[in-house]
């Protein structure tokens, strides 16, 4: 099973963008790939205009973005323009063709010994293809969220999450429930009292020993 801070498996697969190697397509930036149980579904089909939208948002935290569908990529293409129709964004981001299951058996989204291509499947035999990966910089998973077909996945949230893995990868601290970009963080307990005053010259509160509150570096 696939665990956060793991690898992220590598993988080559044809896009509608053409063919990549996972690992030399992500480069030296942070990377979402994001699946799907099939194409010309109604949830997905939201979701996928929804991250088009989106899409400068991610550029500007040096993130790429990637779809998955468990259907071949010219199946792809011709969703792609129901997408535009109906939600007015057009999919500008590359998605993954997996019609031998490949991909969704090596992220463990459906099991390793499942038999068969997409062919013949449904979106209910391929529920479990719904999972949100954020992958850093250097290739391991950060962040994995798995949401059933009948909920349309938050992706204002996946940025806030972004914003909040980049940020505590930059600076000693953590960010507490429902941090918004902007609000006081937590100082890391791994940094001293002594630490705190030397890095944060302005102060901080201290509610408990452990719990310690700065304003955003």
């Amino acid at each position: 099973m696939l665990r956060i801070n793991d690898i992220a498996p590598d993988f080559e697969a044809q896009t509608t963008d053409g063919p990549i190697k996972f690992h030399d397509w992500i480069g030296d930036r942070w990377a979402v790939l994001f699946s799907h149980p099939k194409d010309f579904t109604p949830v997905c089909t939201t979701e996928l205009g929804y991250v088009a939208k989106l899409k400068d948002e991610f550029s500007k935290r040096n993130c790429k973005v990637i779809g998955l569908s468990v259907d071949p990529v010219d199946n792809h293409a011709k969703w792609a323009k129901d997408i535009e129709e109906t939600q007015g964004y057009a999919v500008n981001y590359p998605m993954i063709g997996d019609p031998d299951l490949k991909v969704s058996k090596l992220y463990n989204m459906l099991p390793a010994d499942e038999a068969g291509t997409s062919e013949g499947r449904t979106a209910a035999t391929n529920a479990t293809v719904r999972t949100v990966f954020i992958i850093g910089p250097d290739k391991r998973i950060k962040l994995m969220l798995t949401y059933p077909m009948s909920t349309g996945r938050n992706f204002d949230e996946i940025l806030r999450v972004l914003d909040s893995m980049q940020l505590t990868a930059k600076h000693q601290v953590a960010t507490p429930v429902n941090w918004q970009p902007g609000d006081d963080v937590v100082i890391a307990p791994s940094v001293s009292d002594e630490a705190a005053k030397k890095k944060y010259p302005d102060g901080f509160k201290t509610i408990k020993p452990y719990l310690r509150m700065v304003k955003q570096p």
